[in-house]
């Protein structure tokens, strides 16, 4: 699948603002993943952007997030991507092993920490995001609370502190800012 295949797809079956920017994020995050990794960036990066393709219509029953997604491509995506997508959500009961797994739910979970902490500065610009800052507020439950911070550290499972996923989550979701209005 090609990329303007997969935003037509996204566009199709997401109609909130809010998870389309999330996608794109997830997007920009995993392709500077997978550029980390030496891995495909393309392939890495459609996961990202395709990951929640069926979230409005699971969002009321949770085990049936990702599943559906994985319908929805069916043969466009190998045994390692449906993994990949099945195990970004715990509750599908599938567990997360591989670095494309562990990569795909840390990337996810960042990308609303970091637009969260965007937020809280006046120009609300993610050239104002400083590493620092997005650390000190993942220390404070409170703060963006339905982001999984056990999830962002499997940042480590992957080979990355949680500094230098951070700082390349800042910078991936910069290089996709105007198409996230931050």
């Amino acid at each position: 699948m090609i990329r303007n295949e997969a935003l037509k797809l996204l566009q199709l079956h997401l109609s909130q603002d809010s998870l389309i920017k999330h996608s794109l994020a997830t997007e920009a995050i995993m392709r500077a993943l997978a550029t980390r990794f030496s891995e495909n960036a393309d392939r890495w990066g459609l996961l990202g952007l395709l990951h929640d393709l069926d979230f409005e219509s699971t969002k009321d029953n949770m085990a049936l997030h990702g599943k559906k997604t994985v319908e929805l491509l069916g043969q466009t995506l190998d045994n390692v991507e449906r993994q990949a997508i099945l195990s970004h959500n715990e509750m599908t009961g599938f567990v997360r092993a591989s670095r494309l797994d562990h990569a795909l739910a840390a990337a996810e979970s960042v990308t609303g920490l970091i637009a969260a902490t965007a937020l809280i500065y006046p120009d609300k610009k993610l050239t104002s995001v400083k590493v620092s800052s997005v650390i000190k507020r993942m220390k404070q439950p409170a703060f963006a609370r339905a982001v999984s911070r056990e999830t962002i550290m499997e940042c480590e499972k992957i080979g990355l502190t949680l500094d230098e996923f951070i700082t390349l989550s800042i910078e991936a979701m910069k290089s996709v800012a105007d198409d996230l209005g931050l």
